[in-house]
């Protein structure tokens, strides 16, 4: 059985149950190399370090797959310092049943470019990722502006390294993704004019600054970008409660509640204009259920942390709703019984995609499975969210569920050049 049908398998079971298909975090560990402003787990933060280790990530990885989960993700700090020990896990994943298997690199393994081992250094590195069970693998990029971006990180020369990596990747068969970590400086160094003052100049500086930066991605051989949305906790509270300390007060990354839907919607228009070409993971209708929340509004799909994802943070095996509701632990995962929880979602403290993304995308098909009278009223009722959220599940086949190991398809992915939201202000951009 394919990981494509087993994971349709899996949803409708837990849909069935009703529940949305299951998905853990695993913090493999809180060690970093990198500099990188958005994240207090950098090299230079003081934090205390520790490592899952082997047999504490066999425990959770079986336990997920008993549990029937789809998606199993691990993150750090810096995965790949433990590169052996993601693969043999995420081999392990696969084996065990678990159709999704994520990670990512602040690509620090691609430094060296101009060394003659660098070419030999990527094959094997390619032949190690296509042996594993990776159906996702990611590569940070923070600004369309290369020396931005190595600034940031303190890597320098890892851009040119991925530009050549990326062939060698192809020729195993594999598509690494681009991951934005969406911040000021994503289309270089000019700062945006002041929302308060000009909004309408703040939109369209980041909806300028956005395509530069798919383009860039594009130019370097990305079929693939993600985006990693700026979190929503106030400082205090993610000092006090995180145990995911992926969040910083660095004014590179902190955006006011002014500035969130404006961002957003120059993000939605960005996104538009480009998932013709390039395959861009970032749902429209999750974007739209953001922008209208940040302006006041309700969450129309709550988040499932706590519900049907979990986070586990390294040095332990307890589970939490994700990595910011450190307050509320909920046990050892392996321990935890999913079925006994509640299946009511609540919480929209945070704008964190791991967990928001596939809440919006799998709300729809939850309610109309469970409530189907209301789920069809919503639909109704709501046609901008239902045009979008059909349109993303559209989308989402026909770029081969965002595979590591599928090329993109230019024809199908060709129906998509064209133009959703009447407020971006863009012209559609003909099909290459």
């Amino acid at each position: 059985m394919t990981a494509t049908s087993l994971s349709r398998r899996r949803v409708l079971g837990a849909l069935l149950r009703g529940r949305v298909p299951g998905q853990l975090v695993i913090q493999y560990t809180d060690h970093c190399n990198a500099l990188c402003a958005q994240c207090g787990m950098n090299a230079r933060s003081g934090i205390p370090r520790s490592v899952l280790g082997a047999d504490k990530a066999v425990a959770l990885v079986d336990a997920a797959a008993e549990k029937g989960f789809l998606a199993l993700s691990f993150t750090g700090g810096e995965p790949l310092l433990h590169l052996g020990e993601i693969v043999e896990l995420s081999r392990r994943a696969r084996a065990k049943g678990i159709p999704l298997v994520r990670t990512g690199t602040n690509g620090f393994l691609f430094r060296g470019h101009e060394k003659p081992d660098f070419p030999d250094r990527m094959r094997r590195l390619a032949e190690t990722v296509a042996e594993s069970g990776l159906n996702n693998f990611w590569i940070s990029l923070d600004s369309a502006d290369p020396a931005v971006h190595e600034r940031n990180r303190g890597l320098p020369g890892m851009v040119l390294g991925v530009e050549k990596a990326l062939p060698v990747f192809r020729e195993f068969g594999l598509y690494p993704a681009a991951n934005l970590g969406v911040n000021r400086l994503v289309g270089g160094d000019t700062p945006p004019p002041p929302a308060a003052e000009d909004p309408d100049g703040f939109r369209e500086h980041f909806r300028a600054a956005f395509r530069r930066f798919y383009s860039f991605a594009e130019s370097l051989g990305f079929t693939t970008v993600n985006a990693c949305y700026p979190m929503s906790l106030p400082e205090d509270r993610a000092r006090e409660q995180a145990v995911y300390a992926a969040t910083s007060a660095d004014g590179m990354v902190r955006f006011s509640g002014l500035e969130r839907p404006l961002l957003y919607r120059a993000l939605l228009a960005a996104v538009e204009s480009v998932r013709h070409r390039l395959r861009v993971f970032t749902p429209r209708s999750a974007l739209l259920c953001l922008i209208r929340e940040h302006e006041g509004g309700e969450a129309a799909f709550p988040c499932r942390g706590g519900v049907d994802f979990f986070f586990v943070q390294a040095g332990g095996l307890t589970a939490y709703p994700c990595g910011y509701r450190g307050s509320e632990p909920l046990g050892p995962f392996p321990d935890l019984d999913v079925s006994r929880l509640s299946r009511r979602a609540s919480c929209s403290a945070c704008d964190w995609e791991c967990f928001r993304d596939p809440s919006v995308l799998a709300g729809p098909l939850l309610e109309l499975v469970t409530r189907p009278v209301a789920g069809i009223w919503r639909l109704l009722r709501d046609r901008e969210l239902a045009r979008a959220w059909l349109d993303d599940l559209r989308y989402y086949r026909a770029c081969g569920d965002f595979s590591l190991r599928r090329a993109p398809d230019a024809w199908h992915m060709a129906r998509f050049a064209r133009l959703a939201p009447a407020e971006s202000g863009l012209t559609p951009i003909p099909a290459a």
